[in-house]
Formats: C-alpha cells, structure tokens, sequence
C-alpha cells in the first residue's frame, strides 16, 4: 500500500488529495484547500503554504507526492507568482523526505479523464466516478487527480523498471 500526496499549486487557493493505492486500486484518503492570507507579503504567504502542506503530510503520512507543473500565463508576473507556490508545494514534500514527481496539466487531464484538454467539469466528474464518495471540487478534485494520475503512471513505471531489469538480468527488483 503506498500513499500518494497530489498538490494543485496556487497563492490564492492550493488543492491538496490523498489517495491510497493498493496494486492498482485507488481509495481516496482525504482532500482539502489552503488558502493562503492575500493581504500578506509575497512570504508570509508562502510560509502559510509550507506550513499547511507540512501539516497534510504530518496528519495524514503519505510516501510519494506529485505536483502539477506551472503552465505560462500571458502575465508574466502571474507565471512568476505561481511558479514560487509551485516551488513550496515541491519544497515541502521533499523537506519530509518524499519523493517528488511532476506532471503536465495534459498529462494529468490524460491520465484521469482520457483526453489531454479535458475542463474542469470533466476533470471533477470523473475524479468522482475513480474515487466514489470522495466529494471534492475544482482545486481539491485537481489535486486528487494529480494523485491519480501519479498513481497510475508510477505503476506503469514501476513494471518497465521491472521488465527492464529480469531483461538485463537485475535481481534488485525480482
């Protein structure tokens, strides 16, 4: 059983799940959005999003993480100002010791839903229909899905790792 932190980053709301994988079962664990105080300094802010990201994985103990990567804006400055949460959404994580994957908004949208330019509609939809009862919406659902898709591909991942070694003759994985 592993346990998979997904982070959707953002300074003005940052979605946060967890789900449990058990081969390739997926449960959902819990799920949740930080808002960080928008009338602070740029750092007070970010310090808020550490802390509420230390804190999920105090409460909650996951083994890996996977964060969404920051697409460009037409504001430059707005790309920034993501990029910085982005950068404390994998921050936190890897300060606890996980591992820390990213993946592609297409690559996530891909995962989940099947189509790589799939809505926020979409997305919620079906992170209910992967993981029954679990409720969540717009930022707590991409971030659920960011598990998801983590979940699957690490999976994936996992057996060419395997595949790759009994090849070349390994036993690190056998």
């Amino acid at each position: 059983m592993t346990r998979i932190l997904g982070i959707d980053p953002g300074l003005q709301k940052a979605g946060w799940g967890i789900v449990e994988q058990r081969g390739s079962q997926l449960t959902h664990v819990a799920h949740g959005i930080i808002k960080p105080p928008q009338k602070e300094e740029m750092g007070v802010r970010l310090a808020f999003l550490f802390k509420e990201i230390c804190a999920v994985i105090a409460q909650y103990a996951p083994q890996e993480a996977a964060v969404e990567e920051v697409f460009l804006n037409k504001n430059p400055g707005s790309t920034l100002k993501l990029g910085m949460a982005r950068g404390v959404c994998m921050l936190a994580p890897s300060h606890q010791g996980l591992s820390v994957a990213e993946y592609s908004a297409n690559k996530i949208k891909k995962a989940v839903v099947g189509v790589g330019h799939a809505d926020k509609n979409q997305m919620e939809m079906m992170v209910g229909v992967l993981l029954p009862g679990c409720g969540a919406q717009a930022d707590a659902a991409d971030a659920l899905g960011v598990a998801i898709c983590h979940g699957h591909l690490r999976q994936i991942n996992t057996m060419d790792i395997k595949d790759d070694c009994k090849t070349e003759g390994y036993s690190r994985y056998s």
